[in-house]
């Protein structure tokens, strides 16, 4: 079982631009949503009469809700939404100007997610069938040092969607939680530390998409990182702590190697300290 009519978050980014290519070329019909209107519309040329781009903020609900009337109007219900878009940086409590980057990426990575589902779940309950795919990240399974706002926005999206999946049991749609290890990307180009199981975008969308048809409520790229993880998680706090502790930290918002958060404020960025 392959998809048909697909919507796309984040995709500008590796994953969601690998995603949008896989379903184009499959044959489906895809919403290409982003902030990036030139690598959108780079997407939109493989496939002009089976796409339409979108240029948002996935935090701003009217915003969605337009897009996908749009969309569903033009071609119909989608079969595929998939919760894609998200930032990240390192974040330091200390930091005052932090407490802004830690907002912005709850917005984007938490509401975001329930801003995409929420325009097309009544048409999708009335069709009786479809997916409904969030991205999440391993990051959301325990705490690391120096990712606190990261690794928060993402233990919000699992427990989001573990909720939605129960809500919706038995209507026909199916909820999936998205768990990447590390995936090379821009997101992860400015990393100081090892990155344990690199995964190609293009492959990792390859079995997102592949195990999401399947059925799969729990999708982690690649699985051995899931394994990993667990493992890790089964360490005494104050040794898994300490295995971490003195471990290259991901560069804070602002600083060299670090990505920009959309809709964040340069001043916000400042390294001021709260004394």
């Amino acid at each position: 079982m392959g998809y048909g009519n697909a919507v796309i978050t984040g995709a500008c980014g590796g994953l969601g631009q690998a995603l949008a290519r896989r379903l184009l070329a499959q044959g489906a019909r895809v919403a290409l949503l982003g902030l990036d209107r030139g690598r959108l519309e780079a997407l939109r040329a493989l496939a002009p009469e089976r796409s339409e781009l979108y240029t948002l903020d996935v935090s701003d609900a009217p915003a969605m809700q337009a897009a996908a009337q749009d969309w569903m109007t033009r071609h119909g219900v989608p079969d595929l939404v998939l919760a894609n878009a998200g930032v990240a940086g390192g974040f330091d409590t200390e930091q005052r100007g932090d407490l802004a980057v830690m907002r912005r990426m709850l917005e984007i990575n938490v509401l975001g997610v329930a801003t995409t589902f929420h325009p097309y779940l009544t048409a999708m309950r009335g069709a009786g069938r479809g997916s409904l795919v969030g991205v999440a990240s391993l990051a959301g399974w325990r705490g690391l040092p120096g990712n606190g706002a990261y690794c928060a926005s993402k233990a919000g999206v699992i427990a989001y969607l573990q909720s939605l999946r129960a809500e919706l049991r038995g209507s026909g749609l199916r909820v999936a939680t998205v768990c990447p290890g590390y995936l090379r990307t821009p997101l992860t180009a400015g990393n100081r530390f090892r990155m344990p199981g690199l995964m190609e975008p293009d492959e990792a969308a390859r079995q997102l998409l592949v195990r999401a048809a399947r059925g799969a409520e729990l999708i982690v790229l690649p699985r051995r990182m899931g394994w990993l993880a667990r493992a890790l998680g089964l360490l005494p706090a104050a040794v898994h702590d300490r295995i971490l502790l003195n471990q290259p930290r991901k560069p804070r918002i602002g600083e060299a190697g670090s990505t920009a958060i959309p809709g964040l404020d340069a001043p916000t960025r400042q390294n001021n300290r709260q004394h």
